[in-house]
């Protein structure tokens, strides 16, 4: 029985799923860092190859190239079940080296180790045991992007066109320290406010001046005066500059803003009022524009979604998951584009591990097989 073949085969390669996660976390893929992400890509066409899955590269100029995998029968035009996932990290150039993977006391760390290369091993670990076995109802789509990190400015159409023509969606981000899966995500507005006052010495020219900054700090105070946290909405300006020199009344200065929300509707009202903070001068004679630097859609459990976070449950109970969960992560991913196109999604089905985009960053090891085992018995149900 192929379901018996798979969850078999996944178990035996548990040290093939450590050193393919060994050779790409040990490769620095920084989201601007094209040449690292697509050497990522590289490893896992190499793995393609040499399980016999068929692959391509949809190709980019700035960032890493999406890589397409599929596993089908000769001639299906069903639609795919896809498992997705990105290869680039938060970390910069020389990170790999400076932490390299390694393991102890049962946890993987290094770089990107579970967020999220971790799991796009076990996406591609389980398309090569359908291709090996067969047993798939549907055919299996693997995508693995290149620019999650920084809200996906070139895999967005990608995602969103390879989510619509999906039956359902698993996004391999990794599993919650609880051990749980998530069903909801918060969506994230990435935003940048540049303000321009007038120069003039502090001291000596004092009243000619007009201070970007002071301007900057009212804007400042009245954002964050928008968080609402029992509604699940934050604001928060989490970098900023700005100024000539101590002694002179600042002519520019800027702010980068976090805006994080649940339900689609709160985005309007809230960037509604972030517009309207940004366009008034609290300090006269002062400017500002805001621009918005990238966003993720909130991923809001559907109907459909929870049907297929119950087959996966299901899958999951018999792979020996008995008390995985669903739970909300404040967090955004590109499970919400999936979502918001109208395909049943989960995502956090990955191996379970924490503290990402610090240096503890961490991998449950013994959490690799059962997860893979959990997708694969989910795929053969849905």
């Amino acid at each position: 029985m192929s379901e018996t073949q798979i969850t078999e085969w996944l178990a035996s390669q548990k040290q093939a799923m450590i050193d393919l996660l060994r050779d790409v976390v040990n490769i620095d893929s920084g989201s601007y860092d094209k040449a690292g992400v697509d050497a990522v890509g590289a490893r896992f066409e190499k793995h393609f190859a040499e399980h016999s899955i068929s692959s391509w590269r949809e190709s980019h100029d700035t960032f890493g190239d999406a890589i397409h995998a599929a596993v089908a029968k000769p001639g299906s035009n069903e639609e795919p079940i896809l498992l997705m996932g990105h290869r680039d990290t938060v970390f910069s150039k020389g990170e790999a080296e400076r932490r390299p993977f390694t393991i102890k006391d049962g946890r993987a760390y290094g770089p990107g180790v579970a967020d999220m290369k971790a799991g796009l091993v076990m996406n591609v670990f389980v398309a090569a045991a359908f291709k090996r076995f067969g047993g798939s109802p549907h055919p299996i789509k693997v995508l693995i992007t290149s620019d999650e990190e920084i809200a996906s400015p070139s895999s967005l159409p990608v995602i969103e066109r390879e989510g619509r023509a999906a039956r359902c969606v698993f996004n391999s981000e990794p599993g919650r320290p609880t051990g749980n899966v998530v069903t909801g995500r918060k969506g994230g507005i990435f935003m940048h406010c540049a303000v321009t006052g007038k120069a003039a010495h502090s001291g000596a020219n004092f009243a000619a001046g007009i201070s970007a900054i002071g301007e900057l700090a009212h804007k400042i105070v009245q954002i964050h005066a928008l968080t609402d946290v029992a509604k699940g909405i934050t604001l928060n300006v989490g970098l900023i500059s700005g100024g000539q020199s101590v002694n002179t009344t600042a002519p520019s200065a800027e702010g980068q803003i976090d805006f994080r929300y649940v339900e689609p509707a709160q985005r309007e009202s809230v960037m509604s009022a972030i517009e309207k903070i940004v366009a008034t001068s609290y300090v006269s004679g002062t400017s500002a524009t805001l621009t918005i630097k990238g966003e993720f859609l909130p991923a809001v459990q559907s109907a459909a979604s929870k049907a297929l976070f119950e087959t996966y449950q299901g899958a999951a109970r018999q792979a020996g998951l008995t008390t995985l969960q669903g739970e909300f992560s404040g967090g955004c991913a590109d499970s919400g584009f999936t979502a918001a196109v109208g395909t049943p999604t989960i995502c956090g089905v990955g191996p379970v591990g924490g503290l990402a985009h610090t240096a503890d960053e961490y991998l449950e090891i013994d959490s690799i097989v059962p997860r893979a085992q959990a997708l694969a018995l989910a795929i053969l149900r849905s």
